[in-house]
């Protein structure tokens, strides 16, 4: 079997206030929320997954929902992530939108090669619009507040801090089959940034950066920032290879977890970073009707009997 990602399955992050996030991310960003779940770990917490409007794999961005304190910045850590839109137009449209809207954006600009705009939520959790060109399918929300033409295609480059490469490149290249492809002066002024292509793709959800940051203090995770970024295999036959590699690889990992909207394999790179490796399927229409995405609490079989229970527990949203 060839071992290839396939690119970005999801990003999950953290909040402090649920319904906030769910304000911001589908009234303002004009995502649709897929999937209103709990943290299977920790079920007083929401886990709420925003996508495009057929919930397809690689355009997932979720938030666990933690009484966190701020994130504190630093390396060792998730630092960015990329959200794609068709072109320039639709990112200067973007920010004006969102300037409008009191939200914090930069100025149009290249960064790391293509066309971005810089924006921070509420809670200061960094995002970054880019152009790619509008390649490739794309699957817009008919609900959405946002026109089909400028909506968020899916997502793009996770950028990922640490205080040198060697020993990630390494996990990345030998053990994750990614190439390394380019390299340039990072857009936040510090160092320089790697980036790193999976598959044999060449757009911005293949990709993974690594900032090399020196001389920077440890992140300290909290609201704002990121809990790990998980990457695309097609199915279970592919976790399976995968778990086998990484284990071959002298990485410790959770071996595979039934997640039940997908299977998943975790496990961390030398810097500490958590990485998912996630199938693409089943998909989140498995246990509610497509049409109604969302829009109630879906619990996975497992924890259904304990459904008043963890209804108590969850604040309104």
């Amino acid at each position: 079997m060839s071992l290839a990602l396939t690119g970005v399955h999801h990003l999950t992050a953290i909040t402090a206030d649920a319904a906030a996030n769910r304000r911001f991310y589908v009234e303002t960003m004009g995502l649709r929320l897929v999937k209103k779940t709990v943290n299977q770990d920790d079920v007083s917490a929401y886990h709420l997954f925003y996508a495009d409007g057929q919930a397809t794999p690689g355009t997932d961005l979720t938030f666990f929902d933690w009484p966190a304190p701020r994130e504190r910045r630093g390396s060792n850590s998730i630092v960015r992530t990329g959200l794609r839109v068709a072109d320039e137009t639709a990112l200067a449209w973007w920010r004006e939108r969102l300037a409008a809207r009191g939200v914090m954006v930069s100025d149009i600009a290249e960064r790391a090669g293509r066309p971005s705009l810089d924006v921070e939520d509420g809670e200061g959790q960094r995002l970054r619009l880019v152009a790619d060109g509008g390649a490739g399918e794309a699957h817009p929300w008919e609900a959405s507040s946002v026109p089909a033409e400028r909506q968020i295609r899916g997502l793009g480059p996770i950028t990922i801090s640490a205080p040198t490469l060697e020993r990630t490149a390494r996990v990345l290249t030998e053990v994750m089959n990614m190439r390394h492809v380019a390299e340039h002066a990072d857009p936040d002024g510090v160092g320089r940034v790697h980036v790193f292509a999976m598959g044999e793709g060449a757009g911005p959800e293949t990709e993974l950066h690594v900032a090399v940051q020196p001389g920077l203090g440890f992140a300290g995770q909290g609201a704002g920032g990121a809990h790990h970024v998980a990457f695309r295999t097609p199915d279970r036959a592919g976790l399976a290879a995968w778990t086998e590699r990484v284990t071959e690889a002298g990485l410790r990992s959770s071996g595979e977890v039934e997640r039940y909207y997908f299977r998943s394999l975790y496990f961390r790179e030398p810097g500490g970073v958590l990485f998912e490796i996630a199938t693409d399927g089943p998909g989140f229409a498995v246990d509610e009707p497509a049409e109604t995405l969302g829009e109630r609490l879906a619990l996975p079989p497992f924890l259904e009997p304990r459904r008043a229970e963890i209804e108590a527990g969850l604040k309104p949203l």
